[in-house]
């Protein structure tokens, strides 16, 4: 197999704080390999996700996403970071960029010195508190609302709201207590400098902590709509690496709007 071109671009980067923002990897090929190959490449980068891009033989990209573990259905900072190489190395694009994915065409575009993308909304519905999670997550207080988020990424999902910024923030999750429990875990509140923040846990699917979670808010950003009544809302995660966005929920589909800084480039050798 020949050298395949490799980018790490820090998707929803905070442009005033330096390494912000959700690594991820992206590898330019001609022709998806095995997915033996596609799973190694993803392992040894050891990022929470790797995207590969092969072009449709059009004017568009098939997309396909990996983490450490698996191949998961939707990655949103994996897209956004995919969609910046492919503008910002004028790869056949120039405003736009189309992507056929395992959850449909996705676009990403330019959005002044930023860049925008929709992704399809991730529904929820009522959910049930418990000890073992609670305990697990190592968040002092009760939830205010506990939501069961549909299916995604091969896992289950839910979503803790908790009242107040800090107790997502001094959150301390006991990972492998995660991990045995076998879902994935969105924690978030009102922020106190933004509309909401959130922390995203995905033992289910091979990440323990993800640094800024483009799918998490394909939830976080309709159910804080509409507790905000608002359209567009400001958004941060704020884990050990935080990061910025801003979301807006336009019926079945979440407009992303985030910075995506190039972080390294060159080759990989198989």
């Amino acid at each position: 197999m020949p050298s395949i071109p490799y980018f790490e671009i820090h998707s929803f980067a905070d442009p005033d704080l330096a390494f912000s923002g959700n690594p991820a990897g992206v590898c330019l090929m001609q022709a998806f390999p095995e997915d033996d190959v596609l799973k190694g490449i993803a392992a040894s980068n050891n990022l929470s996700e790797t995207a590969f891009l092969v072009p449709d033989g059009k004017e568009g990209w098939h997309l396909r996403w990996f983490t450490p573990a698996m191949e998961v259905d939707l990655c949103g900072h994996a897209t956004l970071a995919a969609g910046a190489v492919v503008l910002e190395y004028d790869l056949g694009a120039q405003d736009i960029v189309r992507f056929e994915t395992r959850s449909g065409r996705l676009e990403v575009r330019r959005d002044g010195t930023a860049f925008a993308m929709e992704l399809p909304r991730i529904g929820y519905g009522a959910g049930k508190r418990d000890d073992a999670t609670q305990s697990a997550l190592g968040i002092e207080s009760d939830p205010i609302e506990v939501l069961s988020v549909n299916r995604i990424h091969g896992a289950g999902y839910q979503m803790w709201v908790m009242s107040d910024q800090a107790a997502v923030k001094t959150a301390e999750p006991d990972h492998a207590r995660l991990r045995a429990l076998d879902t994935n875990i969105i924690l978030t509140a009102p922020g106190e400098t933004c509309d909401f923040v959130s922390r995203f846990f995905a033992p289910a699917s091979g990440v323990d902590e993800d640094p800024v979670t483009g799918s998490a808010h394909c939830t976080l950003a309709p159910y804080w709509a509409e507790k905000l009544g608002k359209t567009r809302l400001s958004a941060r995660q704020i884990g050990p690496r935080p990061g910025a966005l801003e979301v807006e929920p336009k019926g079945e589909r979440v407009t992303l709007y985030g910075h995506a800084p190039r972080y390294l480039e060159g080759r990989l050798w198989l």
